[in-house]
């Protein structure tokens, strides 16, 4: 199978990721609306470098999507899951200890990142949350890493289907060798795993081919932001990345 590239295909789910700058401003940059701002104004240190990071790469994944200019490109005010233009894109964010990321496509979708080195308490939480056939293989596999796999594709799953956390974490059963089954029969999900800078990033988006697995949603690793946030975009940066699994979502049985 095809792995992931880097073009900006409007066609197809991309992600796109960038490093955050340990800059501030003193105001909200102009682009930025009024609830932007008045969201800005009541954040300090790194939870404001955050939002000023990926409001930044919103739009600059609109733009790179669409033929709008990224000061055109406006998500929606609150949980930015859609944009008001371009028309017709769907969006999903996460942000965790300096990167950035963003999920476009024209289907609602989910995206979710975790450093690869975090070692929570993983155990008590899989006790308390997951599923007995979960709990089963992960115990026995006892691996940190494969628990964080499981948690971002929660976490993604959750996000493109518009619930929240408490009491959905079983919607979505992960089982031996990342076998996936959700609560969406009338649906069809894809999910696509990688481990990118030290991150794992994981997305769940609509399947355009009803016959198996689409091709692999696109990767673009952009340049930090300017100093003052403008919305020049510099170019993007090499990045490696190494696909983990690319999966279809089954309904339950």
């Amino acid at each position: 199978m095809a792995g992931p590239s880097n073009d900006s295909n409007p066609d197809r789910p991309s992600i796109w990721l960038c490093h955050q700058i340990n800059r501030d401003v003193p105001e909200a940059p102009a682009w930025m609306t009024g609830f932007e701002a008045e969201t800005l104004a009541r954040l300090a240190g790194t939870r404001r470098q955050e939002f000023l990071t990926s409001r930044w790469l919103l739009r600059q994944s609109l733009a790179q999507t669409s033929d709008q200019a990224p000061e055109c490109c406006l998500p929606v005010d609150g949980r930015p899951n859609s944009a008001v233009n371009p028309e017709g894109r769907f969006l999903s964010l996460s942000h965790s200890r300096g990167l950035c990321a963003v999920g476009t496509d024209t289907y609602q979708l989910g995206i979710d990142i975790e450093p690869s080195q975090r070692r929570p308490d993983w155990v008590a939480v899989a006790r308390r949350w997951f599923s007995p056939i979960e709990q089963e293989w992960l115990f026995r596999a006892d691996d940190p890493f494969d628990f964080l796999k499981v948690w971002t594709l929660k976490e993604a799953w959750l996000k493109a289907t518009g619930r929240g956390i408490a009491g959905n974490l079983q919607t979505l059963e992960v089982r031996n060798q990342f076998e996936l089954y959700g609560d969406q029969p009338d649906q069809t999900w894809l999910a696509s795993c990688f481990y990118v800078e030290g991150f794992l990033v994981t997305l769940v988006y609509r399947n355009r081919d009803q016959g198996g697995p689409s091709s692999w949603p696109g990767i673009t690793l952009l340049e930090p932001p300017p100093d003052d946030y403008n919305l020049a975009l510099a170019g993007t940066q090499e990045a490696s990345w190494e696909p983990m699994f690319h999966r279809v979502i089954r309904s339950k049985r």
